[in-house]
């Protein structure tokens, strides 16, 4: 499925209320995915495309970041800034947006287009050298926008390199991350040849009360179809065998709604990993990567005298 650019706001604006007013970009996108706001999907958000220049790239990106300036210009959220969450004003949180926007709200958020399409145009003529800017990139204009973009794209990127996996490359993977977040990995029932079993790993978590836990790993190395709730009931089935307390379940699409419902009902309940929170678990525990530091000057250096 192709994703079509289209207007965001009302999803953000739901998301937020959500999340209680407050909240960082990437949870404010996994909220619009968990709940589908204004006919959204999770395909729709976290679908990617290849570049001219071979990179991948989220196109739904466009769309939040033109979102989040024009909530800002009619008053909805304050002010975004760098590291920092987006945050709804009093506007934000008790207004009708059964309408939005408001014939008032498009005037104002097409006057900041336009403004900043002569100021596009101004560095144009002052540069003279022939050079276009993308007009995409008019979305991305601040540190805030850019960071966060740059962070999704390679995110991407990581999970394209995921889905060319092949299976039991995918499930020792999956055995790495688990252990690097505190499961220790049985060696003779939690390293298994694809397919054996119905698991991809076994293991027992310690728990700050010394408490052991039995724990059941499965992996779903997928494109775009969906877990559903029959694999998430099998793999249940399968952790009363391994008489495991929980299970993890882990893959690099996504899982339906009835799939989550089953994953917390009964006594042996499932945590979740999609392809999303399968790529923060690689940023957080450094799982392969390399960060890379760089610097943005703030608005102090735009104050001359």
């Amino acid at each position: 499925m192709t994703y079509k650019r289209r207007n965001v706001e009302k999803a953000i604006i739901l998301a937020l209320r959500d999340l209680g007013g407050t909240a960082n970009r990437r949870a404010i996108r996994k909220t619009m995915a968990d709940n589908e706001y204004d006919g959204l999907t999770y395909q729709d958000i976290y679908a990617t495309k290849s570049g001219r220049k071979g990179n991948t790239y989220s196109p739904f990106m466009f769309d939040f970041n033109f979102g989040i300036k024009n909530l800002y210009h009619v008053a909805y959220i304050e002010q975004p800034k760098r590291a920092q969450d987006i945050v709804l004003t009093k506007i934000g949180l008790s207004d009708d947006i059964k309408h939005y926007p408001s014939a008032e709200q498009i005037q104002i958020i097409d006057r900041y287009w336009e403004q900043k399409r002569q100021e596009r145009l101004t560095r144009i003529a002052e540069k003279d050298d022939g050079q276009e800017f993308a007009g995409e990139d008019t979305a991305i204009t601040d540190a805030a926008d850019k960071e966060d973009t740059d962070s999704l794209n390679w995110q991407a990127e990581l999970l394209t390199k995921l889905k060319q996996f092949t299976p039991s490359k995918f499930e020792s993977f999956s055995r790495l991350l688990i252990s690097k977040m505190g499961v220790m990995i049985d060696k003779e029932r939690g390293v298994v040849r694809s397919g054996d079993h119905g698991i991809d790993g076994f293991g027992y978590f310690q728990s700050d009360e010394f408490r052991t836990s039995r724990v059941a790993i499965q992996c779903k190395r997928y494109s775009d179809n969906a877990v559903s709730e029959p694999e998430i009931d099998k793999f249940k089935g399968v952790m009363d065998g391994f008489n495991a307390e929980y299970g993890i379940f882990i893959t690099t699409s996504h899982f339906t709604e009835r799939a989550k419902k089953k994953a917390t009902q009964g006594n042996n309940t499932v945590t979740l990993i999609d392809g999303q929170e399968l790529a923060d678990l690689v940023e957080r525990y450094r799982l392969h990567v390399t960060p890379i530091t760089t610097y943005t000057l703030d608005d102090y250096y735009d104050q001359f005298e």
